[in-house]
Parts: C-alpha cells; sequence; structure tokens
C-alpha cells in the first residue's frame, strides 16, 4: 500500500503531485509564480511599448484611419486639453506594445496555469498561444475596421444645422478601446470551445442543442453594442458571432477526446 500511494504521488501525469500553481506548493508560491507572471508580462508589453514609439506616427495614422473615411464631410478629430494628444500617444504605443507582445503574454499564462495540467495537456501550449492570438488579432481586425468605424457613423448623422460633429479624440480612443476590448474577448470563443470540449467539459452535441437559445443571446448582445436599432445592421455584427459559434462547435468535435478501443471494450 506504501508503494502504491508512492507511485501515485510521483506519478509526472498527476497535477497534483507537481509543485505548481495548484499542486502542493504554498499559498506564497502561488502568489509568487502570480507576480512572476505579471512582472514578465509586463516587462514584455514595455518593449513591445518602445518598439511601437520608433513607429508611433504610422500607428497612430493606423487606428484612426477607418474612423475618419466614416466622419461627415468636413469633420474631424479635436483635443481640448494641453496634454490630452501627448497622453493619447502614450496609450496607443502602450496599446501597440500589448499587441507585439501578446504571444509572449499567453506563453507566461499557459506556464502559469500549466501545473494545474496532466502532462498529456501540457503538450497544447503551441495551439493555447496560436489561437489565442489569432481570435485577438481577428476581434481586433473586426472591431477597427467593421464595428466601431460604423458607430462613428451613426453617432455622425445627428449633425444638423445648430449642432456640429467634433468628437474629442481622447473620448473617441477610449470608446475604441471598449470596442476593442469587447471583441478580443468574443473572438476567443473557439479557443475557449477547444479547451474545454478537450478537458471534458463540454460536446459539440451540447453546444448544437443549444444553439438557439445562443443565438438568441448573439443578437440580444448585438441588439445592445450597435448603435443603430435597425434589424440590417444588427444582423451585420450578429453574423460574425455566430459564425464563431459554429466554429465553436465544430472546434469541439474535432478536439473532443477519442475513446481508445481498449477503453470501449472496456465500457
Amino acid at each position: 500500500m506504501a508503494r502504491a500511494s508512492l507511485r501515485r504521488t510521483s506519478d509526472p501525469d498527476d497535477p497534483s503531485s507537481s509543485t505548481g500553481l495548484f499542486g502542493r506548493a504554498s499559498v506564497l508560491e502561488h502568489l509568487e509564480a502570480l507576480r512572476q507572471c505579471l512582472t514578465r508580462s509586463a516587462l514584455a508589453a514595455g518593449v513591445g511599448m518602445l518598439v511601437a514609439f520608433f513607429y508611433i506616427d504610422h500607428i497612430f495614422a493606423f487606428v484612426f484611419a477607418p474612423t475618419r473615411k466614416m466622419l461627415p464631410p468636413g469633420t474631424t478629430l479635436v483635443y481640448t486639453q494641453p496634454g490630452e494628444a501627448f497622453g493619447l500617444y502614450i496609450n496607443i504605443a502602450l496599446l501597440a506594445g500589448a499587441v507585439l507582445a501578446s504571444p509572449v503574454i499567453s506563453f507566461f499564462i499557459w506556464r502559469l496555469i500549466s501545473p494545474a495540467l496532466y502532462s498529456r495537456q501540457k503538450r497544447f501550449v503551441v495551439p493555447f498561444i496560436g489561437l489565442t492570438t489569432i481570435g485577438g488579432l481577428g476581434g481586433a481586425a473586426f472591431s477597427h475596421y467593421i464595428l466601431f468605424p460604423y458607430m462613428i457613423a451613426f453617432f455622425g448623422t445627428f449633425a444638423t444645422g445648430g449642432l456640429q460633429f467634433m468628437p474629442q479624440v481622447s473620448e473617441v480612443f477610449g470608446l475604441y478601446l471598449k470596442m476593442l476590448g469587447a471583441a478580443v474577448l468574443i473572438f476567443q470563443m473557439p479557443t475557449f470551445a477547444f479547451f474545454t470540449a478537450r478537458m471534458g467539459v463540454i460536446t459539440a452535441g451540447l453546444l448544437w442543442r443549444h444553439i438557439r437559445y445562443a443565438i438568441l443571446v448573439i443578437f440580444v448582445i448585438a441588439a445592445v453594442i450597435t448603435p443603430s436599432a435597425d434589424p440590417w445592421t444588427q444582423a451585420v455584427f450578429a453574423a460574425p458571432m455566430i459564425v464563431l459559434y459554429l466554429l465553436s462547435v465544430v472546434i469541439a468535435w474535432v478536439a473532443a477526446p477519442r475513446k481508445t478501443p481498449v477503453a470501449a471494450g472496456a465500457e
């Protein structure tokens, strides 16, 4: 019995035998691992920020180019505080730095949570970094080129003879960041489906059976984030989320653990 217990404790395929994040480590060791993850992620973002400063004018033009195209004729972005433009450049450089460092940050996050996983699950580090990066870039592109410019265009329709649309650049960028963050989170749906299906938490059948409720929730979200009340605009914003959900169903089916012939025979 003692030998069997020793073998279970030292089993490399058992996360409870590790001294990592969720293993036999103390609370202080857990906090130290979290501190290292946050510190290294901040350093990676800082290096990316320094790189972005060399191209800040091009990045600034890139960030606001789709928005400027959707502004009413004769409308321009303005700033009203002395340090507002300088602070905006700092924030844009920080955003660009975080984007450049996102694969490295994903790797640090993976290292933080990997001790809680079985050794066979740790092989998913490459899919984890790849899916989170692709999902983040896809969500950022959708918000940058479609979602946010259409919102600005809608707000510009209220300009009349007695009202002039002069959006403050810091307020515009603040709203831009909020929409960008929401889109990036939504586009992580396939990543979430991959790992939860791989761990046996969800199945493709479960997602497919609840697709009607998922579509209802998606249209509710689209109605909340869409500035216009017409159904066509809401459908345009809801369509990518529906595609992501259907993609998640496929990914959940592909990622589902397959039963081996021995296990199937045992059942």
